[in-house]
């Protein structure tokens, strides 16, 4: 397996460089992750011989020596054995038959088990819980809540309610947050969709999964279905000459968006990608994901509300968020987060070393942020070529205008 290969790898590089702490650690790390804590706490004690006030280790060590203690858990129960729910859809027993030359009937999308929809939330967060953004919350107002909390103004302009909405941006920007508050407002629940919950290794099982998702979701109307990745899930078929499988999944996609199989009324379809220009273009056509949202880094006002959040729960003294925020232009809020986790290691550090509290304070934060770079460069860089050499049709035009402001086109 592509892990064991890796950890054997790690341990080697170990072997060669004994005094190496921090690699220690992270082979040290990847053991308990593993469930080899014997091994774990064997290097996590060689790394405190060679550091023995080393933040990292201490906590690991705490960490591993507590699952050690911990009392095994009992066998898992057997599962009871699946209920066949029938959900139609197409004619999977004659295609497969055709593709086989089989005589007996093989087991369809009709006789498989339902999955068990564990994703879907009920309605929560509001837009008004997004700090900031105020740019973002307009252009969806415009473009996908107005009209929907406003049919017939919008059958009066002509404004169609069917097709979905697509967020994208850099990574770590909050487009799933945001989906959530979408939902929040649409008063739906919230369904959420990882590739993990579509690709299937075994042939034709991709496409049902997606057709049990959208059933499941049209039982559960209204509803935001939220594809998270639709880039992984939406190739370019043109890209897929070789992959059938790749190439069916995004026509039942968009099968399904058409509504062929079921009336779509109340799901409310939405995707987030950091890629859509690798987006299939038969996916953005009217009807289905015909809106586009961009969500770059937080803004000054999402800054200081992000860090906000991130430091509620930790001990803080004489912290002046506003000299922070103007330090972490451009990052994103995962950047912003680990921000935080980076100046918490150097105030626990000091706070071991001289055994008593030491709270967070501005320079602890103020040297974090200039010891993480936001991740959103190289999501720009390619950004950049979009815009120079794929902008005909003037759809990526907010994204060039945000470019030329902050001087990176």
């Amino acid at each position: 397996m592509p892990d064991d290969v890796l950890l054997t790898s790690l341990l080697t590089a170990v072997d060669a460089a004994p005094e190496d702490v921090p690699l220690r650690l992270h082979v040290a790390g990847l053991l308990a992750e593993r469930g080899r804590p014997a091994e774990a706490l064997q290097h996590c004690s060689r790394a405190l011989a060679h550091e023995p006030g080393n933040a990292e280790a201490l906590m690991l060590l705490q960490r591993i020596t507590a699952t050690m203690a911990a009392p095994a858990p009992p066998p898992p129960a057997p599962a009871p054995a699946p209920q066949p729910q029938r959900l139609r859809g197409y004619d999977w027993t004659q295609a497969e038959n055709e593709f086989t030359g089989a005589t007996e009937p093989v087991p369809t999308v009709e006789d498989a088990p339902s999955p068990v929809v564990e994703d879907i939330e009920p309605p929560g967060i509001r837009l008004a819980d997004v700090g900031g953004m105020q740019q973002v919350k307009e252009r969806l107002e415009l473009a996908f809540l107005g009209p929907m909390r406003n049919p017939q103004l919008a059958k009066a302009f002509g404004k169609s309610l069917s097709g979905g909405l697509l967020l994208y941006g850099p990574p770590g920007c909050g487009k799933t947050f945001i989906a959530r508050a979408v939902a929040g407002e649409l008063g739906a629940s919230f369904f959420s969709v990882g590739i993990s919950d579509v690709l299937d290794m075994y042939t034709g099982q991709s496409e049902r999964n997606l057709a049990r998702i959208f059933a499941e979701a049209r039982r559960r109307a209204p509803c935001v279905l939220f594809f998270d990745e639709l880039d992984a899930l939406g190739q370019k078929r043109s890209h897929l000459a070789h992959s059938s499988s790749m190439r069916n999944t995004v026509n039942q996609m968009l099968s399904e968006m058409d509504s062929v199989t079921g009336d779509n009324d109340g799901v409310f379809v939405l995707g987030a990608t950091n890629h859509p220009w690798d987006i299939d273009s038969a996916l953005r056509r009217p009807g289905r994901f015909d809106r586009m949202v961009l969500v770059l880094p937080p803004d000054a006002p999402a800054r200081a509300a992000i860090l906000r959040y991130h430091l509620r729960e930790r001990p803080v003294s004489d912290v002046h968020l506003d000299r922070i925020v103007k330090l972490t232009e451009h990052f994103s809020g995962a950047d912003l987060a680990h921000v935080c986790t980076t100046a918490a290691e150097r105030a626990l550090a000091l706070s071991m070393r001289d055994g008593r509290l030491h709270a967070l304070t501005t320079k602890d934060l103020e040297a974090a942020a200039k010891e993480v770079r936001p991740s959103t460069g190289p999501w720009f860089a390619t950004a950049r070529n979009v815009v120079a050499f794929a902008n005909t049709d003037g759809e990526y035009d907010d994204l060039s205008d945000y470019l030329r402001r902050n001087k990176k086109l």
